[in-house]
């Protein structure tokens, strides 16, 4: 499990674990844009947001 820090919708950053992260948003969120809550922060998920998610998990 690797914890890395992303930031919210409202600037705030958060640590998330980004395999399960990244899971979630290819199974409910991998085309178009929509919304996500994770623990009460909201994230836009559109290409730009996924992107960045995907590099981050390449890091691992």
């Amino acid at each position: 499990m690797k914890k890395v820090e992303i930031t919210d919708d409202t600037g705030k950053i958060i640590k998330v674990d980004i395999e399960k992260f990244k899971k979630h948003l290819d199974k409910y969120h991998l085309n178009g844009s929509s919304v996500h809550e994770e623990n009460g922060h909201y994230f836009t998920v559109d290409q730009k947001f996924r992107d960045k998610i995907n590099s981050l998990y390449e890091q691992e």
